[in-house]
Order: structure tokens, then C-alpha cells, then sequence
């Protein structure tokens, strides 16, 4: 037992470290190339591996797809408090906002073109998106509800509605920065939407 401890755990990192390089290499094709158009093949070569190679650890593009968002929520989500609620929760999203912009701009990318493409109802990941924007809304609305209750959110502002215009803002942003990443600061203009509807500092 003692013996071959160290081996099924090395295997179990050896297959850990595999699965990570396969979803970055997934997250570079799909993020220049949209998720119809980039293929396993590609994703395969990225990661120096075959086909085969990658269909045993993903069996199909849709688990893949699947995985590399679950990934980057769960980065998210490490590092950032979204649960916090009120005003730190809208700082989180500031704050993740920055970090997309500076760290990881493939991830921007990624979402830019899955988003549009996953309005489809066929498309794989249509379900992820709906259910990932019900559950921002929810969490973004609950914020400026909390807000309102400590009479921090601005007279006139419906917290349902602020919760719609922010994810815009946010989603509407990235496509803009996209076509001109040096002129456009994402973090800055949602702070100063989200400024705009309350009534305390950011």
C-alpha cells in the first residue's frame, strides 16, 4: 500500500497537469477561432499530444468546451468574493473586470465569441450561458437590493434594472476593447457606471 502510494499520486498530477494543458490549449484555439470553426486537431497539436490523447481525457468537444468554462469560473470565483454582498460584491466585479483586462485577454476573447455564438439554442453551451447569466443577474441584483435597504443605491434607481445595465455594460465593454484595447478601460467605465448608481464611493 505504502509503496505504490506515491504513484497513484503521481499519476493523479501527471493527469491533472495534462487536463490543465489541454484547456489552455483549448482556450487559444477557441478564443481565436469560435468554438464551431477550432478543432480537437488543433487543440490536440497545441498541447503536443494526439487526438486520441486528448479524447481520453475530454471524449468529446463539448465536454472540453464544458470544462475550460468551468475553469475560468472557478478562477474567478477563487479569487474574487462575489458572495460578499452589497458593495463588495460590485467591488469584486470591478476587480474581475481588471484582472480579465490585464491577465487574461484570451479569456475575453473566449467569451466574447462563445456568447454570441451559444444564442443559438442548438449550440452546445447554450444552457452554461443561460444559466450563468441567471445566476450573475441574481447575485448582482441581490447587491443592489442590499444597497437599497441601507440607502446606498441612488433615488430612482430599480436595483433589477441596475443589475441589467451593469452585466451590459460589462458584456458590451468587452467587445469594444476588443477592437481597441488602448483606449478602452473596462474597469474604469464600470466603476463609473456603477458609481452612478449609488450613492457612496466605490
Amino acid at each position: 500500500m505504502t509503496a505504490t502510494t506515491p504513484r497513484v499520486r503521481g499519476e493523479y498530477a501527471k493527469t491533472a497537469a495534462r487536463r490543465q494543458a489541454i484547456i489552455a490549449a483549448a482556450v487559444e484555439v477557441f478564443s481565436s477561432t469560435g468554438f464551431h470553426k477550432g478543432s480537437l486537431r488543433d487543440v490536440a497539436d497545441r498541447a503536443g499530444l494526439s487526438q486520441a490523447g486528448l479524447l481520453h481525457h475530454f471524449p468529446s468537444k463539448h465536454h472540453l468546451m464544458q470544462a475550460v468554462l468551468t475553469w475560468r469560473d472557478d478562477q474567478a470565483q477563487a479569487r474574487f468574493d462575489f458572495d460578499a454582498g452589497g458593495l463588495d460584491t460590485l467591488r469584486a466585479l470591478v476587480d474581475l473586470v481588471e484582472f480579465n483586462q490585464t491577465e487574461t485577454p484570451e479569456l475575453v476573447e473566449l467569451f466574447a465569441i462563445l456568447s454570441g455564438e451559444a444564442t443559438a439554442p442548438d449550440h452546445p453551451v447554450h444552457d452554461y450561458f443561460l444559466r450563468r447569466y441567471a445566476v450573475v443577474l441574481d447575485f448582482v441584483r441581490a447587491a443592489f437590493a442590499e444597497l437599497a435597504e441601507t440607502g446606498q443605491l441612488r433615488p430612482g434607481v430599480d436595483g433589477t434594472s441596475a443589475a441589467r445595465s451593469t452585466v451590459a455594460v460589462m458584456d458590451g465593454l468587452q467587445i469594444q476593447w476588443l477592437y481597441d484595447r488602448d483606449s478602452v478601460d473596462m474597469a474604469a467605465e464600470v466603476r463609473r457606471h456603477i458609481q452612478s448608481l449609488v450613492t457612496v464611493e466605490l
